[in-house]
């Protein structure tokens, strides 16, 4: 355990102004409340807080930091209070120590809906203060450092939670040494296997080729001193973990995989940095398209440098980094080089990002975003990307997400760009809306009248920013739609009772039915949230009472005696769902789901649409239901699966693998369910199994009905 001492000798080399008094205070104060506590390895509890505490020194932040690290545990673990913590150390403490514990208690790895409301308070969290997410990002990482004293399942679920959020969030913020770490770490846990065989790998390199980056970092300074350039040389073999994706992502094995190694140069000068540059390509060949100037066009996160990767010694691809000492900075603390300290005082790093403002950058979109899983998404999306810079016609710079198309460099202009998007030209060339578009290029948007967002488009773009608005377009253009289809479910219902669905009868329904307007009321018939019948009861109960089409004993309600039914494979409806009956010629009558979107095939055919529902009443017939299930490769998970679905009372009548990787299977399973009921709880009990990475029941436009 670090004493205090030697906690404060670590402040006071870059702040020799520091408030040694209060850290001592604080120290003294969170051994006392953690007095008794013991982690999982048997070491004193009070130990981690002093860890975290040192590993934010590394990052030279201010004295609030170091001493909200101290007694980040206090308030939730310890008799400890926030008046008392404000008391003693100041409100400006006592708000960073409870914006921890809070962000503490949030679950971000549980259901997706109850994730994205947890992301939103991680995000309000750090809007108000990032030092917040500062020692949090401390506190994970010193967490996953001393993970092998918890269980299994305990360190394969924070491992995961790391590699999913934090990792990526420490990312972000431009803290790439940690986000290595953590991934590295997480890596450990997760597929230690793989870890341990690209290790063997590098060893038996070295001893075949010696030691290559003492090598090469001698050859490139010779090269610098040649040209009278001084600067700092370093090199290092990549991170377990990044080896390992980009094994994944090229498809190519250790042997056959170039730039393991990376070099990072630090100059005294912007000037020095271009100057070094051209002296490593007049050295070495440099990798087509393996280039990026960060320092002309930074990142959002204030990282500046230069890439490039080149053939070195004995034609190996080595990875080179050149940056100036005060991008260095940047580039190792990321945002929380806005708070660093040097000599005592706030250091003036004119390339530290405001917080405020990359924060409002960050959010900007996700504010207005009432769809939990869409501003999850947004998240994720902002969080895991890189980033590309396109040109407008006019030489203006579009900075978008690694992966970005067509479609969202239009929608990154102006909403209405978007959504009268038919085309786009790259470098003066038409190309496909679902090129990905890469650095340098020009890209001009071709619009046209009256074109509307297509659901497709949904699969080309990438960004949050066009996703929402195509949603949005989308969902006002099925409220039409829906509109449309409710106006011929009632008419059917009306005329079948011997009346007409006029106006002046949808406005008495809607009237009854407290509903604002007859075209309310229509959507909801189009979209399955109110049925025909529902609506004619409420004009004419008497008529509906004394029909009598309703048959208890038949499953299905609204078939005349002489049509028969079957579920349609595209949809596969099961009791529970909104169904609508489609006539088929030979085919009887067949039950869709109200929002498979093979209805849209037989839209204009209004004399085919039968208004139908499932009967009320307890079902005891079998329906197969298809669900798409990804699970870990690891040894009894399908056991596990299959043991969970006959828990629930069901039975597998099928499984098919349809995707087979070194870490994840991905399967379709056909469930035999009662109702839509009992399909939830099969999907929520496997869902839960925690190596499922997901469940989504199967729409297959395919299957014919």
């Amino acid at each position: 355990m670090i004493d205090v001492e030697d906690l404060i000798a670590l402040v006071r080399n870059y702040n020799p102004k520091t408030n040694a008094d209060l850290i001592r205070e604080a120290y003294a104060y969170g051994l006392e409340m953690h007095e008794g506590q013991f982690r999982h390895s048997g070491e004193p509890y009070f130990s981690h807080p002093i860890a975290v505490a040192a590993i934010l020194t590394e990052q030279a932040l201010d004295d609030a930091t170091i001493i909200t690290a101290l007694l980040h545990d206090t308030i939730e673990d310890t008799k400890s209070t926030y008046s008392e913590v404000e008391r003693k150390f100041g409100t400006d403490v006592a708000e960073l120590v409870d914006g921890v514990t809070k962000l503490t208690n949030l679950q971000l790895s549980s259901s997706e809906t109850k994730q994205a409301e947890n992301f939103r308070k991680l995000f309000m969290a750090m809007s108000k203060d990032l030092r917040v997410i500062l020692v949090k990002l401390a506190d994970r990482l010193h967490n996953m450092r001393t993970i092998k004293s918890m269980r299994p399942e305990k360190q394969l679920q924070k491992a995961r939670e790391t590699m999913d959020i934090f990792a990526p969030l420490a990312g972000r913020m431009g803290m790439q040494w940690m986000r290595e770490e953590l991934e590295d770490l997480s890596f450990r846990v997760i597929n230690p296997e793989a870890r341990n065989s690209i290790i063997r790998r590098f060893i038996t390199l070295q001893r075949e080729t010696g030691d290559v980056i003492y090598k090469i970092t001698n050859d490139i300074r010779t090269e610098l001193e040649r040209e009278g350039v001084e600067a700092d040389v370093f090199g290092r073999a990549k991170k377990p973990y990044s080896i390992w994706r980009k094994m994944e992502e090229k498809q190519q094995s250790f042997s056959r995989l170039s730039d393991i190694y990376g070099f990072r140069i630090i100059t005294n000068s912007e000037g020095d940095c271009y100057r070094t540059l051209g002296v490593i390509h007049q050295r070495w060949r440099a990798v087509p398209t393996r280039f990026k100037d960060y320092i002309s066009q930074p990142k959002t996160n204030g990282y500046r440098s230069i890439h490039t990767t080149v053939s070195g010694r004995d034609g190996k691809r080595v990875e080179v980094q050149i940056r100036t000492r005060q991008m260095h900075e940047v580039a190792e603390g990321g945002v929380a080089a806005h708070w660093s300290y040097r000599d005592g005082v706030r250091a003036q790093n004119p390339f530290a990002v405001d917080p405020a403002k990359w924060l409002a950058q960050l959010t900007e979109r996700f504010e207005n975003s009432d769809d939990h899983s869409e501003f999850l998404e947004h998240v994720k999306l902002e969080m895991y990307s890189d980033q590309v810079f396109c040109f407008t016609p006019k030489g203006e710079v579009i900075k978008l997400p690694k992966g970005a198309t067509p479609l969202d460099y239009a929608y990154s202009i102006h909403t209405r760009i978007g959504d009268s998007c038919v085309g786009a030209k790259v470098d003066g060339i038409r190309v496909p809306l679902w090129t990905r578009l890469k650095n340098g290029q020009s890209v001009e948007i071709l619009t046209a009248e009256g074109q509307r967002p297509q659901g497709t488009w949904l699969d080309i773009v990438v960004t949050g920013r066009a996703k929402a608005a195509i949603r949005k377009s989308l969902r006002e253009e099925d409220r039409g739609r829906f509109v449309k289809l409710g106006r011929e479910l009632a008419r059917v219902a009306f005329e079948h009772v011997g009346k007409k669905a006029s106006e002046k009868a949808l406005a008495t329904a809607a009237k009854q039915l407290s509903l604002p307007s007859t075209e309310e009321l229509l959507a909801r018939m189009g979209s399955a949230e109110l049925t025909a019948t529902d609506v004619v009861k409420a004009v004419y109960p008497e008529l509906v009472h004394a029909s009598g089409d309703v048959d208890a004993k038949r499953a299905v309600l609204g078939l005349s005696e002489d049509q028969t039914y079957n579920r349609a494979k595209c949809c596969q409806p099961v009791p529970g769902e909104r169904i609508v009956g489609i006539t088929y010629r030979g085919k009887g009558v067949m039950l869709h789901a109200i929002d498979c979107p093979a209805l849209e095939d037989v839209e204009s055919e209004t004399d085919r649409w039968v208004d139908l529902r499932w009967h009320s009443g307890p079902h005891g017939a079998i329906h197969a239901v298809s669900l798409d299930i990804t699970i870990s490769n690891d040894t009894g998970v399908l056991g596990r699966i299959c043991t969970l679905v006959g828990e629930q009372k069901a039975n597998i009548s099928d499984l098919t693998f349809i995707d087979r990787k070194p870490d994840f299977f991905r399967l379709i399973v056909d469930v035999d369910v009662r109702d839509i009921e009992h399909l939830h709880a099969i999907m929520l009990a496997v869902e839960a199994e925690s190596d499922v990475a997901r469940v989504r029941r199967v729409r297959d436009l395919n299957k014919k009905p």
